[in-house]
């Protein structure tokens, strides 16, 4: 709750500067030159929401509460959870080297060195896909899945009533050792291998459900597993890190860096990833191409 308060009071304050500076605007403009300009000006997220919520002959009718939650999402799964899971993916391989090598020499045989990854390169990087999904299995960016149940079940011998509210540990399952073969290695092969070759993160296979499952899914699943390829994929291609502890203190190349955990709506790091970017690659070509 005071979580949900501290949310509220600036998502309050967001949404009040906005409606000021636009009363501010009409009240510059005259109604006309208003009106003219209308189609010209820029506008962002919270300008259509707005517009959306004031206009009274729309079919749907947006609430205050309405735009609040939907900025929420905007804010936290739209860009945090792929930030978190870049953060997360990086340290995993800076911790497993062998990892990080089979990588960069898959991107350099896909881009043969003579330019920059791109988003035409995802679906010519499974094992950057497979470093993805086991960065997922380990760390996902939200560790419960809330459901209400409609219906009585029974789950595990145990009944559920209709209107029970579930919450389905994805942290937890990543982790089990009766799921997963040696679960806390970091081993993007096991998503290559037999059956594990199948599993996509698409809320099918119940063993990998980082982005959720069924109709109440994540919806910005296809844009952050089109980020992810391109950013990872290029992270590892130009650069070298040069990682630093949560002191501040250069770590010798070979030594594991910490992955403990932060409790919150997300799962960022306990201290957030301090490295120093060493350029491997010339860009000047991959601009000139």
């Amino acid at each position: 709750m005071k979580i949900h308060k501290r949310y509220d009071a600036l998502l309050e304050k967001i949404i009040s500067d906005r409606e000021n500076l636009r009363r501010k605007t009409k009240i510059v403009m005259n109604k006309q030159d208003y009106d003219e300009g209308e189609d010209d000006k820029v506008k962002d997220f919270l300008d259509i929401l707005l517009d959306v919520s004031e206009d009274k002959d729309c079919e749907v009718q947006l609430s205050r509460n309405n735009i609040k939650s939907l900025i929420l999402d905007y804010f936290t799964a739209a860009t945090d959870t792929t930030a978190i899971s870049v953060e997360w993916a990086i340290a995993e391989l800076f911790n497993n080297p062998r990892v990080l090598k089979k990588a960069r020499e898959e991107v350099a045989r896909v881009t043969m060195n003579q330019r920059l990854v791109s988003e035409d390169d995802i679906s010519n990087l499974p094992y950057i896909h497979a470093i993805i999904k086991e960065t997922l299995r380990l760390h996902p960016p939200i560790t419960l899945l809330m459901r209400k149940g409609i219906h009585d079940c029974v789950v595990g011998g145990y009944k559920i009533p209709a209107g029970s509210v579930v919450c389905i540990n994805i942290w937890a399952i990543g982790r089990d050792p009766t799921i997963w073969e040696n679960p806390m290695e970091f081993r993007p092969e096991r998503f290559l291998e037999g059956q594990g070759s199948t599993i996509d993160t698409k809320g099918h296979h119940f063993n990998l459900l980082p982005f959720g499952s069924g109709r109440r899914g994540c919806p910005g699943m296809p844009l952050a597993m089109r980020q992810l390829p391109v950013i990872i994929g290029a992270l590892v291609q130009c650069f070298d890190w040069n990682m630093f502890d949560s002191k501040g203190k250069l770590v010798d190349y070979g030594t594991p860096i910490d992955m403990d955990e932060r409790p919150g709506l997300t799962v960022p790091r306990a201290h957030d990833l301090h490295c120093m970017l060493v350029a491997r690659l010339n860009p000047i070509p991959f601009l000139q191409l």
